[in-house]
């Protein structure tokens, strides 16, 4: 009487004749026509399967870090015999291989070459798997360097190294920013004083225009008065206006310099006297002038 067996889904059963494989059995019912004769002899997994590798190597820099390393496999469904008779231990087997690569590989590289490698790494470590393990039925799907974790202290000491970085960054853009200001303040102010020099100018000419048409009105007014004297006249003016003007203005600062008012005021009692003998000499020239004329008549 024979026997029988369920052959899951995501698995294949080795047949074995009196010790010998006979054959794949796929996921269906198995019969077992003779027991003894005939037997189950091995049960292999058609999934992808995984294996997590640990590694401890050390960088060219002396920095001892740990790479975790994962391996996925799958049985050939053409190998099974090979993959169920010829490796006594497939993940002792291809932990070997994972171990070889990354220590043949890590150790030609600092530590921030291996953070940036891990892919290099991976693909070394599935080129090197991926032949050897075709010959014992197995195909290497993917290899993944899932993490590399150095020493605690080295991850503080280059967390320190981070941090000072981006201050130093931080404070690079702080002083490019307050450079940038300090140079817009400077174009505006320039900018300013360029206006203002022009608006001075103008003043200044109108000033000049203004000062000439006194002296020329007032010389006119006033026979015999020379342009000097009216200019001063008018200088003396401008100095009470501008006395005026400071002592309204509130909530400025202005520097005055000393000055010596007196000399002022003596070139006032000067152009004062001039005028005022000026216009005594008219009259009697005028009254004179009446009377020689009366005598004529």
């Amino acid at each position: 009487m024979g026997c029988f067996y369920s052959v899951p889904n995501d698995q294949v059963f080795v047949v074995e004749k009196c010790g010998r494989d006979d054959r794949i059995a796929h996921p269906g019912l198995l019969c077992i026509p003779v027991p003894g004769v005939w037997a189950v002899g091995g049960k292999l997994s058609t999934r992808v399967m995984q294996l997590d590798v640990e590694v401890e190597t050390k960088t060219m820099d002396n920095v001892f870090v740990k790479l975790h390393v994962s391996i996925q496999y799958v049985v050939q469904l053409d190998k099974v015999f090979e993959a169920h008779y010829r490796l006594q231990d497939r993940d002792d087997q291809i932990r070997s291989y994972v171990f070889d690569t990354v220590r043949s590989a890590v150790p030609r590289q600092n530590l921030d070459e291996t953070f940036e490698s891990k892919d290099d790494i991976a693909k070394a470590i599935k080129e090197d798997l991926k032949p050897i393990m075709d010959n014992f039925g197995y195909t290497i799907v993917q290899a993944l360097v899932t993490d590399v974790n150095p020493d605690q202290r080295v991850k503080n000491a280059m967390n320190e190294i981070n941090a000072s970085k981006q201050h130093r960054a931080a404070t690079q853009e702080k002083a490019e920013a307050e450079k940038l200001l300090i140079v817009k303040r400077a174009q505006a102010d320039a900018e300013a004083k360029y206006l203002q020099g022009q608006g001075i100018a103008r003043q200044r000419a109108a000033i000049v225009e203004g000062l000439r048409e006194s002296v020329t009105d007032f010389s006119h007014s006033f026979a015999g008065m020379e342009p000097k004297d009216v200019l001063d006249l008018v200088l003396i003016t401008q100095y009470f206006d501008t006395l005026k003007e400071l002592g309204v203005q509130s909530g400025k600062q202005t520097i005055f310099i000393p000055h010596n008012p007196g000399s002022l005021a003596s070139l006032a009692e000067e152009i004062r006297g001039g005028v005022i003998s000026n216009t005594t000499d008219s009259s009697r020239h005028r009254l004179s002038h009446e009377m020689r004329n009366k005598e004529l008549i």
